[in-house]
């Protein structure tokens, strides 16, 4: 995907509403068979998100992710690592707010690649927008286990960051079907799901029905 520019990746975030984190593997081994089947229904972002699997086992998985991401015209994330965002050729990095600066990221990917933003409450949005991260995580509005031990931070940053932010902002924690409307009812640009489609029976057809949701949302 080296031939992705800095406008292009930023065009398609632009564009972007519907984001998913996933693991380095699955329960049924078909990592690549997973990541094609959202992608194909509608999900514009993937992040290869693992806090367990080794480097290794996350430079394996970044195969499956590029090459959906080049098929589907996605924009495939790196969580924490800039330097692995580099190495296996992805759009760019996540940074959370315990990973390092967005401008120690930044010189490290360079200028084409893009750098999101960890935020947590209306403080740090602010903090975040004074940065040249190219969009911003907000959340999580519920608590979830993947953000153990982190209480949900409701909806009011969620408004704020609409009212406020210049650039895409997603937000985070527990979106599903079931708790999406509010979210994009107090202005969400997109949201990020995890476990609604990686647990999910028929996640093509869930993320098929997510993004349509929010496409009527506006």
């Amino acid at each position: 995907m080296t031939d992705r520019d800095r406008a292009w990746r930023r065009t398609r975030l632009a564009s972007a509403r519907l984001y998913l984190c996933a693991p380095a593997t699955r329960p049924d081994h078909d990592l690549l068979g997973f990541l094609g089947a959202v992608a194909g229904a509608g999900v514009d972002l993937l992040q290869l998100r693992d806090k367990e699997a080794s480097t290794d086992r996350q430079r394996r998985a970044a195969t499956a992710f590029r090459a959906v991401a080049a098929a589907e015209e996605a924009l495939f994330i790196v969580n924490d690592d800039p330097e692995l965002a580099g190495e296996v050729d992805a759009d760019g990095v996540h940074v959370g707010q315990e990973d390092g600066s967005v401008e120690a990221a930044r010189a490290i990917v360079g200028e084409d690649r893009i750098v999101g933003r960890s935020t947590h409450s209306i403080e740090q949005i602010d903090e975040a927008l004074e940065t040249d991260a190219d969009y911003l995580g907000v959340g999580p509005v519920n608590p979830t286990p993947t953000k153990e031990g982190r209480a949900g931070i409701g909806l009011e940053p969620v408004r704020h960051a609409a009212a406020v932010a210049d650039r895409p902002f997603f937000v985070t924690g527990g979106m599903s079907l079931d708790t999406v409307d509010p979210v994009l009812e107090a202005g969400a640009h997109g949201v990020v799901v995890v476990r609604a489609l990686t647990e999910a029976e028929e996640p093509a057809r869930v993320a098929g029905h997510l993004a349509k949701r929010i496409e009527r949302a506006g």
